[in-house]
């Protein structure tokens, strides 16, 4: 039976690899490249030396250029500043050559990244209860061979259909910025890291939003919403993401949401139903200001002992000034000439 300990140690640690310069691999090679041609030529000259020894000259000459000298060049590998190079020598973990430079590996050693063959644009289907939707998720990643970039990098995942608390269908997209801190586990712990990442997004993202409504009434309450929590929402929505893609050696930067809507089904009556609510808080707005205008308008005229009205004149005053500032249209002025009594 396998242990726990046996089976950790099968997972490797990343460690950094020191090599050999490779300018200084390079020149030897280039020497002895030249040596050998001069060989070759003294060789050929049967005229200078003994037959046999001629011969070898001239197979050692070749033998080099043919072989040696390029096994040589193969171990030669540049690295760039934020780029790794993870290398295994007959199928086990040696290092991962992490600072810039030139260096000299040995040639028989193989670069591993699984994500280099990977494309950059993954269409995927799902369905759910609420009914069939589609994600294009899509990653800006530059292709890199076998290297890895240890830059700081954007993953866009396309907008996306997911019910609300409330089971409202919305349409949301989000933006993740995130990079590999360890490039061990990013190779050997998962099958491929840009895939592992756009799907545990894509799920986090799910979980997250069915947790909150779309949007609330402006109530005074302190529920979280979708549209007017973003700062809380996306500090919940890094985190969500950095506990699932930890175990591939990834570190998450930021995750934001780049657009935030109804889905077309219901926007329509969503957006009559804001426009109602817009409606109701502007008249209770106007009703508020011209109850105080009224009060403020009957206090003066008694403080000032312009006119002296009765209760019944109060109110037709009242019930004439609420008309003139609550309608909706301009009111026709009606001039009384007259006696009021």
């Amino acid at each position: 039976m396998t242990t726990k300990k046996e089976t950790a140690a099968t997972v490797p640690q990343e460690k950094e690899l020191h090599a050999a310069s490779g300018l200084a691999i390079l020149m030897l090679d280039l020497i002895l490249c030249i040596a050998a041609i001069i060989a070759i030529i003294v060789g050929a000259s049967a005229h200078m030396l003994i037959p046999l020894l001629n011969g070898l000259l001239i197979g050692i000459g070749i033998a080099w250029l043919a072989l040696p000298s390029w096994i040589l060049l193969c171990g030669l590998h540049v690295i760039k500043p934020n780029e790794a190079l993870v290398l295994t020598l007959f199928g086990h973990y040696i290092g991962t050559l992490k600072t810039p430079g030139f260096y000299f590996l040995n040639p028989f050693c193989s670069a591993v990244n699984p994500a280099a063959t990977a494309i950059s644009t993954t269409t995927t289907s799902r369905t759910e209860a609420e009914g069939t939707s589609s994600g294009k998720v899509v990653t800006s990643t530059t292709r890199m061979g076998k290297k890895i970039s240890l830059k700081a990098m954007t993953l866009n995942n396309e907008k996306q259909k997911i019910n609300d608390s409330l089971g409202n269908p919305i349409i949301i997209g989000i933006a993740v910025i995130w990079r590999v801190t360890d490039t061990a586990k990013a190779v050997f712990e998962v099958d491929n890291y840009y895939e592992f990442l756009s799907i545990q997004c894509d799920s986090a993202l799910r979980n997250i939003v069915r947790l909150y409504p779309y949007d609330i009434a402006d109530d005074g309450s302190d529920e979280k919403s979708l549209r007017g929590s973003s700062q809380e929402i996306s500090e919940n929505l890094k985190q969500e993401i950095s506990a699932r893609v930890a175990c591939a050696g990834l570190e998450i930067l930021e995750a934001r949401i780049t657009h935030l809507a109804y889905a077309p089904e219901i926007a329509a009556v969503m957006l009559q139903r804001q426009q109602a609510s817009a409606i109701i808080d502007a008249r209770k707005m106007i009703v508020d200001g011209a109850v105080g205008m009224v009060e403020m308008a009957l206090d003066r005229l008694s403080e000032k002992e312009v006119v002296v009205l009765d209760e019944e004149r109060k109110a037709q005053m009242v019930s004439n000034l609420m008309i003139v500032l609550c309608g909706s249209k301009d009111v026709q002025p009606v001039v009384n000439s007259g006696s009021m009594y």
